[in-house]
Parts: structure tokens; C-alpha cells; sequence
């Protein structure tokens, strides 16, 4: 199999902390790939027309994207129950979905500073994006604590993890932690696992 990635996104990292986890790392290839959404460089536009990554080759050729789908595809092979059983399953789908929400509003937030023309940013349209973040974040704070702090490693806790690294990668000024005593106290535990630390995406 192999895997087209780059060490800064976050949705890559996802995956590999959960190839990490289940101990299939090993297992997969890894190919980079870098682009941007006006130039789509070395995207795997072959496996996922959409030009994004993570996407995975299996051995037969069959594509798989996103990383929900990626990280639901190798929690199934290694048979590690991540993704939890009967209603369960739904509500750590919810919690992925919503740690993916937020990944998807930091990353507008960068490319609207990094790629489109300082004449053209729009302030509004930012901190639109960050609100969404913090309307997130103040609902795993309320509502999700049960399910993060679960003793049995999950979908959820994997993807909120990642989603507030990245969050401090790219967004560290904007101090998500105030306010948000628990999940803040989760997140610096999540942090010192094995899989989190050998993840950690290079400045830049």
C-alpha cells in the first residue's frame, strides 16, 4: 500500500497516529506529495480527483480518500475498534466529523493569509472561520469530555488530538485553552503519547 502525504497535514497525521496505534505503520509506503488549491503540484490527482491529501493506493490499485475513510479502512484491517460498536459507533463518527470541522476551518484560515493576495483578504470572512473553531472547541469542552476521556483509545480522541495540535501549529495566538480547563488538560496528556510525538510536524 502506499500512502501520499505530507508531514504538515493534519489530516495525514490522523492517519498515522493511528497506523501507530494499531501498529500497521510498517505496513504502508510513504509517498510525499505537496500542493496548494491553485496549484496542485504533486497531488495524487489519480487516486483522488479532488487533489487532496491523504489518499492511499492499496495493493489492488483501489483508491481511498479522505482520511475518515482511510482511518476507518485500516481500524477495520487490524480489527482495533476505534470506531466502537452499535450506537457507540455513530457518536465517534460525530467527534471525528466535528475535529474534522475544525481542521477544515483552521486550514481556510491559513490559506487565506498565505495564498490569496493581501489586497484581497478579507477579515470577516477569518475570523468567520475561527468562530466556527470556537463554537467547536466550546462543545468538546461541554459535551464531549465523557468520550475523550474514555480509558479505551478512540476515533474521537485521535482526531480532536490532532485537530488542537494543529490549532497550536498555525494558530497559537489565538490561545484556544482559555476557558477550556478540561479540554485543555486532556489535550496535554493526549500530547505525550508515542504516536503524538513521533508526528509532530516541522516548523514551517
Amino acid at each position: 500500500m502506499k500512502l501520499f502525504s505530507s508531514p504538515t497535514s493534519p489530516y495525514v497525521r490522523k492517519v498515522l497516529v493511528l497506523l501507530r496505534e494499531t501498529g500497521q505503520l510498517s505496513d504502508v509506503e510513504m509517498a510525499p506529495a505537496m500542493g496548494t488549491p491553485v496549484d496542485p503540484g504533486t497531488m495524487p490527482r489519480d487516486l483522488n480527483p479532488l487533489g487532496k491529501i491523504p489518499a492511499l493506493a492499496l495493493d489492488n490499485g483501489q483508491p481511498l480518500y479522505d482520511s475518515r475513510v482511510i482511518c476507518r479502512y485500516f481500524d477495520e484491517r487490524a480489527k482495533a475498534g476505534l470506531y466502537g460498536a452499535g450506537e457507540a459507533t455513530w457518536q465517534l463518527q460525530t467527534l471525528e466529523a466535528t475535529a474534522d470541522g475544525i481542521l477544515d476551518a483552521a486550514i481556510l484560515m491559513v490559506y487565506e493569509a498565505r495564498i490569496r493576495p493581501e489586497d484581497k483578504q478579507f477579515g470577516g470572512w477569518t475570523e468567520a472561520q475561527w468562530r466556527k473553531i470556537s463554537t467547536a472547541l466550546d462543545a468538546l469542552e461541554t459535551l464531549w469530555m465523557g468520550t475523550l476521556t474514555a480509558d479505551d483509545l478512540n476515533i474521537g480522541q485521535i482526531a480532536v488530538g490532532c485537530a488542537l495540535a494543529y490549532v497550536d501549529f498555525r494558530h497559537a495566538d489565538r490561545n484556544w485553552r482559555v476557558g477550556r480547563p478540561n479540554l485543555a488538560a486532556w489535550e496535554a496528556e493526549f500530547a505525550k503519547r508515542d504516536s503524538m510525538l513521533a508526528t509532530v510536524p516541522p516548523a514551517g
